[in-house]
């Protein structure tokens, strides 16, 4: 059940995303792009910023995104021979470079084994040059995406503890070589990701890894630093050398780690990371609108901020980002919703129709009438007692009974006779149709058909009304308070035909003739026959009768355990449809997330309120759901929650209400409330004052650093939404004349949502809280033996 409900908010969430985004502009990026991700750990980065980049460039189709891995994740490649190495797809090329960790079993130097492999086995720079102008030539093929073809954006990513980026010098420079063989200029990043999260199998050795890295990355970016090395390789397999003159190796260093600022893990972990990379990526290499060229807005500049990480001594001050998003809660908006529409049609099934006992009686088919047409055609009609006085007599005279008892004159003039003759024709008859009666199946009829008859009335009903209430008007007390009767009827009958027949002949009123004794026999007969006889069958009536209500009492009983179950059912379901909804919301941000479940009561109540209106009160019922609630749920609750899915996608989820910006759905759902309290309404300005924080609070940059106010930080904010929208005019104006750093706009028209992407740089490699948690396991696996360099240390910075 929780995939299907799960599967129910993402896939509406997506298709709201999708058709707000209708309307919603897509970025166009000014120069072509490639990320470079090297390494295994960098495998995970590639389809999530492949889905960003589609969602949010239009010309996204000429991005490539090349990833140089290592045989211990492409097995496959690595069985290939060399030719084959480089796997393609639409987007993706993937070189193996399976050689380089064959034979390496001493993890202890592994990182630099790596980097000699590299370059003592020359197939290695062959499959590298291969691709890379593959990756030349398809960039070169979608050219006419661009506004300009003159640079390229390269992005180099890499998680610092993969061994593989020991080779990022060579990597990153032989990349930009061949580029520059097609583009004036290549721009080139470094996006470092840090996991924090320790790994149990890795702990230690794999901030060693990190550290190692990252103190290699701090030399790649001294002003002096220089590079010479023979990585271009012909066709015809002569070398020729790549040269990087002193100057850092690339352009800025991001460095992004899943846990924040504050020392807190991010809330999607790497995900959001990968995300932020796509951010800053759009806001560096973004193709402006005519109408910003003419605006005087606050935009990205790259020399400038660049500029501003500098410190007096010339190093270089690496980067950090966050990124907050507001927009609507589809997918616990989504599961809200389905709750309460199953709350809605719940009620509506229980709203009973004002009955008495008698009608909820007829419902089941047991009422006075119905239960004498039963008995008709259980008990032998009592005209059937003529028959009797076709009986042979003994012979004896009136005169002889005329002082008997109506008892002793039977037995004197019929024997057993009458006896047997009654019992064979009325109770055996009486007892054989009784047996023959279904009654289960009879009454099950009579409720499928009066359910049909009335579709006001539900298995709700049906199980209260068959249920142990002793409450006034109850089925179950009705048919109890009749066999009740029916017992002191049985009671008084007996008593009556016991007293009668304890009359004395000559006291029974007949028609008598003197001395015509044969006449007058002969009418004693016909009298007692009617009057005995008559009683009896009365009394076998009765006693018929209550056999019957108990049978049907009983199967009664059975009804209600079948109704109810599918009234358990149901509460079953609600309890489950409503902990999911709940449980979506708590994990929603507190404040984005605020009022859902009041909200959309509301919402889905007049929504449901205005179909019923167009198309009647038993709308639901009759043409959505297209058959009855129970004959549903007989199928189980999955397909029963499905249909239910299907109506609210189709009837309620595309109602007016949900159709709102994320600004009028929010300051409605701020002030839900209201109605109930005298709490002043949120003004529109209140509203955007907490989501402005709110924006700030979640953007935090994804790093740790031991000052949160070093001297080299310097700031830069940027709002991803429509320029025109209230709450960004706003959020551009509010503390304008005191903020101490630079707030733009990247411009996107669009309703649903709004992003913020805070870029913070100046710090150094020593003011990270990760640098100085993992120098001490790095100095202690050096100190134990372990090489993780391919370069003489003495060529590396100093450890801080």
């Amino acid at each position: 059940m929780r995939i299907v409900l799960d599967q129910y908010a993402a896939d509406y969430s997506a298709a709201e995303q999708k058709l707000s985004g209708l309307e919603d502009d897509q970025s166009s990026i000014y120069y072509p792009t490639v990320f470079l991700f090297i390494g295994d750990e960098a495998e995970e980065a590639i389809a999530p910023m492949i889905r960003s980049n589609e969602q949010r460039w239009d010309n996204n189709a000429g991005v490539v995104y090349f990833h140089v891995c290592t045989g211990e994740t492409a097995a496959a490649l690595a069985k290939e021979d060399e030719g084959k190495r480089i796997k393609s797809s639409q987007k993706v090329m993937r070189v193996s470079l399976a050689g380089v960790t064959a034979g390496q079993g001493d993890s202890r130097t592994k990182r630099k084994d790596i980097g000699a492999a590299f370059h003592e086995e020359g197939s290695h720079l062959v499959q590298l040059n291969r691709a890379l102008r593959q990756v030349s030539d398809r960039i070169a093929d979608y050219g006419r995406l661009y506004a300009s073809f003159d640079r390229l954006q390269l992005a180099v990513i890499t998680r610092v503890d993969d061994p593989l980026n020991v080779l990022v010098p060579e990597i990153s420079l032989l990349a930009k070589s061949i580029f520059l063989l097609l583009f004036k200029s290549v721009q080139m990043d470094m996006y470092a990701l840090i996991q924090e999260r320790e790994q149990a199998e890795t702990f230690g050795y794999g901030s060693a890894a990190g550290i190692s890295f990252l103190r290699e990355l701090d030399g790649m970016q001294r002003p002096d630093y220089s590079y010479s090395a023979q990585l271009q390789v012909t066709g015809d397999g002569l070398a020729i050398p790549v040269i990087h003159n002193s100057s850092p190796l690339f352009d800025l260093v991001y460095v992004l780690s899943d846990r924040n600022e504050r020392g807190m893990t991010t809330q999607n972990g790497m995900l959001d990371n990968y995300e932020i990379i796509c951010h800053i990526l759009l806001l560096k290499n973004r193709k402006r609108k005519d109408a910003q060229l003419q605006s005087n807005e606050v935009s990205y500049n790259n020399s400038s901020f660049k500029n501003s990480l500098m410190a007096e001594s010339g190093r270089q001050g690496f980067v950090s980002a966050g990124l907050a998003k507001v927009k609507r809660p589809n997918y616990s908006i989504a599961l809200t919703v389905l709750y309460h529409f199953f709350k809605q049609l719940k009620l509506r099934l229980q709203s009973s129709p004002e009955l008495g006992s008698k009608e909820k009686l007829a419902f089941f088919g047991l009422d006075a009438p119905a239960m004498e047409a039963r008995l008709a055609g259980i008990v032998p009609s009592e005209e059937q007692l003529v028959d009797m006085q076709g009986l042979l007599t003994s012979g004896i005279k009136f005169e002889q009974i005329r002082r008997m008892s109506l008892r002793e004159a039977e037995e004197a003039l019929f024997s057993d006779s009458c006896a047997t003759f009654f019992h064979k024709h009325f109770t055996s008859a009486a007892e054989e149709r009784m047996g023959a009666v279904k009654a289960a199946e009879e009454l099950q009829r009579t409720v499928s058909q009066r359910l049909k008859e009335h579709p006001e009335i539900s298995f709700y009903q049906v199980a209260e009304w068959s249920g142990e209430q002793q409450e006034s008007g109850s089925t179950v007390e009705a048919v109890r308070a009749r066999m009740r009767d029916l017992v002191r009827e049985i009671d008084l009958a007996g008593e009556e035909l016991e007293r009668t027949r304890e009359m004395r002949v000559e006291d029974l009123k007949f028609k008598r003739l003197p001395l015509l004794d044969k006449q007058n026999l002969r009418s004693f007969i016909r009298v007692f026959l009617d009057t005995v006889y008559q009683l009896k069958w009365h009394l076998l009536r009765l006693e018929t009768e209550l056999a019957m209500y108990r049978r049907f009492a009983g199967e009664l009983n059975r009804l209600h355990e079948t109704y109810q179950a599918s009234v358990e059912q149901m509460a079953g379901l609600e309890h489950e449809l409503k902990e999911t909804a709940l449980q979506s919301i708590r994990v929603a941000d507190e404040y984005i997330g605020q009022n859902i479940f009041d909200y959309y009561e509301r919402v889905t109540e007049n929504v449901m309120k205005e179909f019923e209106e167009k198309r009647g009160t038993a709308a639901f019922f009759e043409n959505a759901l297209a058959s009855s609630v129970r004959q549903l749920l007989e199928q189980g609750d999955i397909p029963f929650v499905e249909r239910l899915i299907s109506i609210c996608r189709k009837h309620i989820l595309t109602a007016e209400p949900f159709a709102q910006t994320f600004e009028e759905e929010l300051l409605l759902r701020a002030n839900v409330s209201i109605a109930y309290s005298n709490r002043k309404a949120l003004s529109r300005d209140e509203l955007f004052h907490k989501l402005y924080r709110m924006l700030e609070e979640n953007a935090v940059i994804h790093t740790r650093l031991l000052d949160y106010t070093h001297e080299h930080r310097y700031e830069e904010k940027y709002l991803f939404g429509d320029r025109e929208s209230e709450f960004i005019r706003y959020a551009l104006g509010v503390d304008e004349t005191s903020r101490i750093y630079k707030l733009g706009c990247v411009h996107e028209k669009r309703s649903s949502g709004v992003e913020k992407l805070n870029l913070m740089g100046g710090f150094h490699l020593d003011d990270l809280m990760y640098y100085r948690n993992g120098k001490v396991y790095y100095e202690t696996y050096m100190q134990n033996g372990y090489e993780f360099h391919a370069l003489d240390p003495s060529l590396l910075p100093k450890l801080r």
